[in-house]
């Protein structure tokens, strides 16, 4: 059965602001790593200092990933996403005005917080938009904005850094961010706020095992994925995922202008390349979860190997990246490092479209989401402790491949099947699984 019309200007819509809202997201939360050596030899902060002040942002949008994913799922993508981009262009507005380390950790803070709901939101986007074997291409699409971002974040931020100054470059990104916020209001609908034919329905539900008009999550049924191992495979697998991105995120532009002897103009065009090679893993992620799936692999299983296969090439590929004497052949084995950790996390992405039935997507998300960006916050912190004692950061990327590794094994071992949500009584007894399909 095919998507209606309607149906695919919903989808065509949905996936085109997702992708936006992504590519800004990345935009504000690159802006203080490009902007990193300036920002730090004005305020007089050391790479320690620098490190805690970058892991603000991703140790608050981690604890909002708990009550984001839950709040999520109650009053929809629409309204969380609209504020929480509102809230996050807001704090990066006010960054262009801060004075001393206290307003900037602050500002920080409230950006991670703005942040959280992009990804759990992304997800139910399309659990509720996209039929179950349809899921793995628009996620990898939307997801690439991770890449996307960070890929035009360099010469576009260093352009306006060295134009205006790092400040105006804080306001500037901050006002767009605003009026993308307010266009995704305006034009996007949940699905409980659009009439649908029932063969739309149809469509929709196909290959999905789930009822259709259940319910949000109570607090018993949320508590209750965290029984099962399938959840914690996901958040502990997630965090060698994370771990690795945030600390090239973080960490890559200083990396190439300290350890490799590159100029901050010239870091901010050289970052470009290995995000741009990390889009086509995200990409085919999603087209190689779907095509595995057409052949036959149950919808977990489509989607746990590329998401190990991606870990474990990221893994092999840090290490001679760390330890080449090649500026250049290190940004060979950078790329392709992103080729493959991108693989995964499009793959983790797109594994919560499926893990899930769809009242329950974007708080499996959520979670999924805080284990990852709780090793993320991490990252910059022992990145920053790691290169102020040995100055150089080929510990710190010996560090990022041993997660990455035990992470391809949580993966591995512990997500095997899709989390139930058990169904209750008015009094509270158990009465029914909903489960989708293996």
């Amino acid at each position: 059965m095919q998507a209606s019309k309607k149906l695919r200007r919903i989808q065509r819509i949905s996936i085109f602001f997702l992708t936006l809202a992504g590519c800004v997201n990345y935009l504000d939360r690159s802006a203080l790593s490009v902007a990193n050596s300036t920002i730090s030899g004005e305020m007089g902060l050391s790479a320690s200092q620098m490190g805690l002040l970058l892991s603000a942002f991703s140790m608050s949008y981690a604890f909002a990933q708990l009550p984001v994913g839950v709040l999520l799922d109650r009053l929809g993508a629409r309204l969380m996403l609209g504020a929480g981009m509102l809230l996050w262009s807001v704090a990066q507005l006010c960054t262009g005005f801060v004075h001393g380390i206290q307003q900037f950790f602050l500002a920080r803070v409230c950006l991670g917080i703005g942040e959280a709901p992009q990804f759990p939101a992304g997800a139910k986007v399309i659990g509720e938009w996209f039929a179950l074997r349809d899921r793995g291409a628009p996620t990898g699409i939307f997801v690439a904005s991770s890449t996307i971002g960070p890929a035009i974040a360099p010469p576009i931020l260093t352009a306006l850094m060295l134009t205006l100054s790092w400040r105006e470059m804080f306001i500037v990104t901050g006002v767009f961010g605003i009026l993308v916020a307010l266009g995704w209001y305006a034009v996007y609908r949940n699905r409980s706020e659009v009439e649908l034919t029932p063969d739309e329905q149809a469509h929709l539900a196909e290959g999905a095992q789930e009822e259709p008009n259940a319910a949000p999550l109570n607090g018993a049924q949320w508590r209750n994925l965290f029984a099962q191992r399938t959840t914690w495979g996901m958040l502990f697998g997630f965090m060698g995922v994370i771990y690795m991105v945030w600390l090239y995120l973080t960490w890559l532009p200083a990396y190439l202008e300290h350890e490799r002897g590159m100029s901050i103009a010239r870091a901010g065009w050289v970052v470009v390349i290995p995000y741009l090679v990390g889009t086509l893993g995200m990409v085919g992620s999603g087209y190689i979860a779907d095509w595995l799936y057409s052949k036959g692999m149950a919808p977990i299983t489509s989607r746990k190997w590329p998401i190990c296969v991606g870990l474990v090439g990221a893994a092999a590929a840090t290490v001679p990246a760390a330890l080449t004497p090649s500026a250049w052949m290190a940004i060979v084995y950078i790329s392709v490092a992103m080729f493959f950790l991108n693989m995964a996390s499009g793959g983790a992405w797109s594994l919560v479209s499926v893990a899930a039935p769809r009242h329950a997507v974007a708080s499996l998300g959520g979670i999924q989401n805080f284990g990852g960006f709780l090793a993320g916050s991490a990252a910059p912190i022992v990145t920053g402790l790691v290169v102020d004692r040995t100055h150089s950061f080929v510990n710190a990327l010996i560090v990022s491949a041993a997660v990455a590794l035990l992470s391809a094994v949580a993966y591995m071992v512990m997500v095997r099947r899709s989390v139930s949500v058990t169904q209750e009584h008015e009094e509270g007894a158990a009465l029914a699984t909903v489960q989708p399909a293996d």
